[in-house]
């Protein structure tokens, strides 16, 4: 976003309305965001400058101090705080915390965040969806380095193996938005002590001599800091009242430029971390091929006792160790096939098969190792004890009633099964209750305890189940046309889908407290736009109470937010009500129930017949 420079096309201070204007969308954006948190970026007695340049883009900050945020479009929709503003608000985003040092070199040179180089909580992955603003993070730190948007979801993210793109990156330490600024190097935490404002018409920042209590000059020389960015205050051009000056200056890029950024930023550190102090051991003492390959060993039964389950084999070797084998590793060790005694991924799992732990195959046509049975009775298998993983409990912390709004707004649809006629037989025979409610996984469980209940799986290949009575009427009996034969036998690959299909589809919606269970499937939100009389434009929105929304309060809502007129009516011939909204705002209603309210994308079908 801010890699090239761009000149400022105007520069003015905002007036009372457009003041408040622009706190609403940052309490709507930022939920997180106590009013108190806002009050501190953006003073209510000083005032209030926007920088607008040709790109769009506006940057809004303290006349004569530090741009706070910045809106991408100029809409007010899509506004970022910059990393200044989250050295103050450190909370003001969710965020994701690097894996070490080496990945932020890359980020502050401008490149995007891949999943590979986030470190990955013990509670697993946090739940998040498609376009959400985050912060980036390195480990001891609280200052963040980076802020961007999430390329996908998080239930996407974990169906693609953790792999590609997670966040686009906006904006980062030392881009041009940051050197227009001349922002002075932070070493530690004791920044957000140390900050002192003068007078809101002097463009300088104080950083106090000593930065927790007793550091002098020689100590922050030894530790590659300079005067400039220590004692001494520090002229900053005003990117707010000289359109010339904005984002004009030039960075010189290279790989000398970003690693030496990254050892600041390796210098931010102020707490101890496990992780990293284990990290630091593995560079200083290289793990050996003798323990590289002991590594693989337990990392391999701790999934095998863990994460891999009969029903998902057989499952290629890369899914296996990619899944289950990597998670299983020590926090801060990094496992590398390359480094062992193996050379490659093929041919350890056919020297784990040759012992009798596992069964493989390969296959011919894709040219990989399928992982096709585990013998749990093996003596290796039966003698390891898997670690517990320890899950840690978050502290939230913050205003409650900012905590409750983002609950209300936070919304989780479930589709669940109920059982039937045909398959309520399995069900009785491993003692689940038929009147029960079940996800998906949970009823694919339910149908292979049965299979290993009965031994159902061909002893000649182990990816194949045979049929007997029970099982063959709860999955096709009365779905074969008469005359043909029933089958025989199914693999295990279908078995699941096709009992979960012989089930009746119902779905949970939740948001916050409220809680509801509806027959069928879900269906979707309508936003239609439409031509009245005179040629004016109205946007229909329908299917609210579908997803637990309120008409009433999302009218009231989106009249103060498009700052035009809005009613709610019942819907003719039909349960419910819909909203109309004056004027042509179909893009930016649906974008708003994405974002504010979690409604999947998947779930808003859009029409707009003034197109024709």
């Amino acid at each position: 976003m801010f890699k090239k420079a761009v000149e400022a096309r105007s520069h003015q201070r905002l007036s009372g309305a457009d003041r408040k204007k622009l706190k609403r969308s940052l309490k709507n954006k930022f939920p997180r965001a106590s009013e108190s948190d806002i009050d501190s970026l953006l003073p209510p007695k000083v005032e209030i400058a926007v920088a607008k340049f040709q790109n769009r883009v506006h940057v809004y900050g303290v006349e004569g101090g530090f741009p706070i945020f910045f809106d991408i479009d100029g809409r007010g929709t899509d506004i970022f705080p910059t990393v200044y503003a989250l050295w103050k608000v450190p909370d003001l985003l969710p965020s994701f915390m690097l894996k070490g040092g080496e990945v932020s070199r890359y980020i502050i040179g401008g490149a995007d965040l891949m999943f590979p180089g986030i470190s990955i909580p013990a509670e697993g992955l946090p739940s998040f969806i498609a376009g959400e603003a985050w912060a980036v993070k390195v480990p001891g730190n609280p200052a963040p380095i980076a802020v961007g948007t999430t390329t996908m979801s998080s239930t996407e993210a974990v169906k693609a193996g953790l792999r590609g793109k997670a966040l686009k990156i906006m904006h980062y330490y030392h881009d041009l938005l940051w050197e227009s600024v001349e922002c002075p190097y932070v070493p530690n935490a004791g920044f957000f002590e140390d900050v002192v404002f003068e007078d809101p018409t002097l463009s300088s920042l104080q950083v106090s001599d000593s930065y927790s209590g007793g550091n002098d000059s020689s100590n922050d020389q030894q530790n590659g800091i300079s005067d400039k960015e220590n004692g001494q205050s520090v002229d900053i051009a005003d990117v707010l009242s000289e359109p010339s000056s904005a984002l004009v200056a030039q960075t010189n890029s290279g790989n000398e430029i970003a690693e030496e950024i990254a050892a600041h930023v390796d210098d931010l550190k102020v707490t101890d971390d496990g992780s990293a102090d284990q990290s630091i051991w593995e560079d200083q003492h290289p793990l050996s091929t003798e323990d590289v390959d002991t590594l693989l060993e337990k990392c391999l039964l701790q999934a095998l006792h863990t994460t891999v389950k009969d029903k998902d084999l057989p499952t290629p070797g890369s899914t296996l160790w990619s899944n289950h084998v990597l998670p299983c590793r020590p926090s801060g060790i990094t496992l590398d096939i390359k480094k062992s005694s193996y050379k490659k991924l093929s041919k350890w799992l056919q020297a784990k098969s040759s012992t009798g732990l596992i069964t493989v195959k390969e296959d011919k046509y894709k040219k990989e190792s399928i992982l096709l049975s585990v013998n749990r009775k093996h003596p290796d298998y039966s003698s390891f004890k898997p670690e517990k993983r320890q899950v840690e409990k978050t502290v939230q912390t913050g205003d409650p009633t900012v905590s409750e709004s983002w609950s209300l707004k936070m919304l989780e649809v479930v589709e669940v099964y109920k059982p039937s006629v045909h398959v309520n037989p399995i069900l009785a025979s491993v003692g689940a209750d038929t009147g029960k409610l079940y996800s998906a996984s949970e009823a694919t469980d339910i149908v292979f305890t049965y299979v290993e209940k009965e031994n159902l799986v061909k002893q000649t290949d182990k990816s194949i189940v045979v049929l007997d009575p029970i099982l063959c009427d709860a999955l096709f009996k009365g779905a074969i046309k008469k005359g043909t034969m029933y089958p025989t036998e199914i693999h295990k690959r279908d078995l699941g889908a096709a009992f979960v299909n012989r089930m009746q589809a119902h779905h949970v919606v939740t948001r916050g407290s409220e809680s509801v269970v509806r027959k069928g499937g879900l269906k979707t939100i309508q936003i239609m736009t439409e031509r009245r009389q005179g040629n004016k434009k109205v946007t229909k929105l329908s299917g609210l109470e579908t997803f637990l929304v309120d008409p009433e309060a999302l009218a009231s809502e989106l009249q103060k937010k498009f700052a035009c007129s809005t009613t709610v009516a019942e819907l003719p011939g039909k349960k419910g009500h819909e909203v109309v909204v004056q004027g042509g705002v179909i893009d930016d209603l649906a974008k708003h129930m994405i974002e504010q309210y979690g409604i999947p994308k998947r779930f808003i079908e859009v029409l707009d017949k003034t197109r024709r």
